[in-house]
């Protein structure tokens, strides 16, 4: 069987995977970070596309927790911004998280009607490639992707967990991922740190965030899939072990 995966980016691309691909999404800077971080700590999170879709669900939550940004600015009533530094540090756990960003929730959202669908962030890409390689054959890695532009920081975490996947007899589906790959093979993650969104971080006195990413790369063994309006940490079940891979036909429930 052919095994393939294709890189891309922007919420508007979902459309083009959701019937065919399990589609990973990835915004390292910084929705799919902070969702990792939350969860990984057990906090549940909810990540939402729209202000309008927070207050509701905050509605219907206790004491939730607001977190997000819009180009970059916390909304007003919103408790703490897009930070997994100052998520990390919050001790208030048992409080739901309801995460509205620019890009990275939307692309979330717009995924959510794929037959499978996971967020990923360099602290957990290793995890997040050897599970793909295990239980699926055609694969989308969708960077978030900030004002047009498919951002440094997105690109070199999908081409990391692309690249894993090559190892393990993937091909790429296009000449642009393969392209993609190629660029960031071997490539510092610190190289990040000239990008626009590292130098959005810097001019705007959040460089605790920056910080974070780089000095959190792989130190998560898990894997975080988005199953109704909740991120959750997949648990890996007895059958999953002798799951032969995803294909397009396929119907997942679990």
């Amino acid at each position: 069987m052919r095994k393939t995966v294709v890189i891309d980016c922007f919420p508007e691309s979902v459309k083009t995977y959701r019937n065919s691909h399990v589609i990973v999404a990835v915004d390292v800077i910084r929705a799919t970070t902070t969702v990792v971080t939350g969860v990984a700590r057990g906090r549940r999170c909810f990540p939402v596309p729209t202000i309008e879709a927070a207050d509701l669900l905050a509605a219907q939550l206790t004491n939730p927790l607001l977190v997000g940004e819009l180009d970059g600015l916390k909304p007003s009533r919103f408790e703490m911004n897009n930070s997994p530094a100052e998520l990390e540090s919050r001790t208030d756990i048992h409080r739901p998280m309801i995460l509205l960003s620019t890009s990275g929730t939307r692309l979330f959202c717009g995924a959510r009607e794929a037959q499978a669908m996971y967020v990923a962030c360099l602290r957990n890409y290793s995890s997040q490639a050897a599970h793909l390689v295990a239980h699926y054959s055609t694969v989308a890695l969708i960077g978030a992707g900030t004002k047009g532009e498919f951002r440094e920081e997105d690109q070199l975490c999908c081409a990391w967990i692309a690249e894993r996947l090559l190892r393990a007899g993937f091909e790429p589906q296009d000449a642009r991922t393969a392209a993609i790959i190629e660029r960031w093979s071997g490539v510092p993650a610190d190289a990040i740190i000239d990008g626009a969104s590292a130098q959005y971080l810097r001019r705007s006195d959040q460089c605790k965030d920056l910080e974070f990413i780089l000095t959190h790369i792989d130190d998560l063994d898990e894997v975080y899939r988005f199953e109704g309006d909740q991120v959750r940490k997949h648990v890996e079940k007895p059958m999953d072990q002798h799951r032969r891979p995803f294909q397009s036909e396929d119907k997942l429930t679990a």
